[in-house]
């Protein structure tokens, strides 16, 4: 774990420094209206609030708005809705699969018990990254949607995201909020369970927590291209 930790770290590293010598997607003047700036703008899009009526869309927006800083009312309404829609319940049964049983017992109970951890610990992860550590830091908490360009330059650009965010004046900064955030809502896990005893699953624990928003990113950023390929059922 020592090992995939530190290759973990010298890859966020070099994506960090792309991110800052890379430039910034070109933003439209199409758009007066700023849109960016107001979560129920975003859900009036043509994305549905749930892609592939699964993952939660809520905070995203495309990058070539004009940029608006969003009210830390808008903030809390955005990590609120990420953290109770019902799709983050089926996020906490796929990591509660992928934990190892041995750590937290078998059979049911044992299900259970890690279900019960996953989930309280989703939630509170999102509202702390996406709802109170971007009020207190002054970041944004939203996913800059790229939608153009080549597909290697929109992937790495998704998977920046996790690493580098948007502070309330538009500048780019270390997206301190996820980091602190997830690793706050781990320290808060710890209070009501004995299973995070060192600090190899401490950090494993974190780090699939970071990798589930990372994943989710490339989802929202490549999920509607691949929905307007699918085949689509046609009325009457």
């Amino acid at each position: 774990m020592v090992l995939s930790c530190k290759k973990f770290l010298h890859i966020a590293l070099i994506i960090t420094l792309l991110a800052f010598v890379a430039p910034l997607p070109a933003q439209s003047a199409d758009d007066p209206g700023g849109s960016a700036g107001d979560p129920a703008k975003i859900e009036s899009k043509p994305e549905p609030k749930r892609l592939f009526g699964v993952v939660p869309n809520y905070r995203t927006t495309e990058a070539s708005n004009p940029f608006s800083p969003l009210s830390p009312k808008q903030k809390l309404s955005i990590a609120t809705h990420d953290s109770f829609d019902w799709p983050t319940y089926v996020t906490a049964g796929i990591l509660t699969v992928a934990t190892p049983t041995s750590e937290y017992g078998t059979g049911v109970s044992g299900f259970a018990s890690r279900y019960f951890r996953w989930s309280a610990g989703q939630i509170t992860g999102n509202m702390l990254t996406e709802g109170i550590m971007p009020v207190v830091l002054h970041q944004d908490p939203r996913y800059f949607r790229i939608a153009s360009g080549s597909l290697s330059s929109r992937f790495w650009g998704s998977l920046v995201q996790t690493i580098v965010a948007k502070n309330d004046s538009g500048r780019r900064t270390l997206n301190t909020s996820e980091w602190v955030g997830n690793a706050m809502a781990v320290g808060i896990s710890n209070t009501y369970s004995d299973h995070l005893n060192s600090w190899s699953q401490r950090s494993e624990t974190l780090l699939l927590m970071v990798g589930s928003d990372t994943f989710s990113n490339l989802i929202k950023e490549f999920g509607p291209d691949i929905r307007q390929h699918l085949p689509h059922r046609h009325k009457g």
